[in-house]
């Protein structure tokens, strides 16, 4: 396709897949889009081990690496482990214990010995061991899905000619010096802002005009005739990452698969209470619980973290077991784009379907227009 983004990455056709799972990545980049691991959670060792992987088994097709390095955190190099659980009061860990206990979920252990890691937010120095990491693979593309990309990872990328891609915050971003804006809307899963993608992608296209930096667009797009509407605003492109939780290779748990594609697009909530930022995740009882009048307020990113992520790591254990109060409360992070979501298909047959519906959706609209 004519696009900046395909020029730019060595692609087909400008559609990038943010996901956790490798096996998607390597599908999505042998179809002709781009797949893009995102790196939170994974320590230095960890990331080399799946990036030798998809080495392995991509065929020398392009990829990318997206990480989460904050501009702004609670927490610092300089604190410990047992820094960052001490500022955790216990009255959030008790609020996180009573809505398990109220859905008859033993929780006596759920805290006990617990380590405190980033909740895969970096700092300064995390995010220079993972960066190193991610620039000794034949990567092509590296984004920051939080604030203005590191100054090394910058650097890093015009060295080593990777473009490099940020989320949000359009103009301080050009100014930083980014290759790629991703420009995601409130209907994205995840951490999101408040305004639309119909108007933010439109608006962000004339504040950038002529600093020749690509868009891509985001938030809520799952489909190819999305994608094509965003195209028609300005994009380059499309970011996507909800869509490809309910494929057959991606490691989201099958209880959370089949409420997403029962769910419709109401059925999300944007809450600060799962890492302390707004993201957009299924509405569940769990997130209910935590936005009711007598739930605590949000800790700050990453103390949020150490109540919700050990609690809901138990509820989906419990849930594929076939736990009925844990089916009940089970969540994960998706866009509204999840009313579209209908099925469960292997990656490349998404790719296909995707492709397909951005072609028929252009010839729409061309035949709008009188010769």
């Amino acid at each position: 396709m004519k696009s900046p983004i395909c020029a730019m990455l060595g692609i087909e056709f400008p559609l990038v897949a943010f996901t956790h799972c490798r096996d998607v990545v390597v599908a999505v980049s042998k179809a002709g889009g781009m797949g893009v691991l995102g790196a939170a959670g994974y320590t230095a060792e960890s990331l080399e081990t799946e990036l030798r992987w998809i080495d392995a088994h991509i065929d020398g097709m392009p990829y990318g690496v997206d990480l989460i390095a904050p501009t702004s955190m609670a927490i610092s190099d300089d604190d410990t482990a047992d820094d960052m659980l001490a500022r955790v009061p216990e009255e959030h860990r008790q609020f996180a214990r009573s809505i398990l206990a109220s859905h008859h979920i033993d929780t006596a252990d759920l805290y006990q010995n617990q380590r405190a890691g980033g909740g895969g937010f970096l700092t300064g120095k995390r995010a220079a061991n993972i960066i190193d990491v991610a620039f000794a693979h034949p990567i092509k593309l590296i984004a920051n899905a939080l604030g203005v990309p590191p100054r090394y990872m910058l650097e890093m990328g015009k060295a080593r000619g990777v473009a490099v891609a940020a989320l949000v915050h359009a103009v301080k971003q050009v100014e930083a010096g980014v290759d790629i804006l991703v420009v995601a809307g409130t209907e994205a899963g995840g951490h999101c802002g408040e305004v639309s993608t119909l108007v933010l992608v439109p608006e962000v296209c004339d504040a950038v005009k002529g600093s020749g930096v690509a868009i891509l667009a985001a938030g809520g797009i799952v489909t190819g005739r999305q994608m094509a509407a965003c195209m028609a605003m300005g994009a380059h492109g499309a970011w996507t990452g909800s869509m490809w939780l309910t494929t057959t290779e991606a490691e989201t748990s099958p209880v959370v698969k089949e409420k997403y594609v029962q769910a419709s697009s109401r059925q999300t909530v944007r809450s600060k209470f799962r890492t302390g930022k707004y993201s957009r995740q299924l509405r569940s009882a769990w997130t209910d619980a935590w936005e009711s009048a007598d739930a605590p307020e949000p800790l700050p990113m990453p103390l949020m973290s150490l109540i919700s992520e050990p609690a809901l790591a138990k509820v989906t254990k419990l849930a594929e077991g076939g736990h009925p109060g844990a089916r009940q409360l089970a969540t994960y992070f998706v866009g509204q784009g999840v009313g579209l979501m209908n099925s469960i298909q292997d990656t490349r047959t998404v790719v296909r379907e995707f492709m397909e519906d951005y072609l028929e959706a252009v010839e729409r609209l061309s035949g709008t227009v009188e010769d």
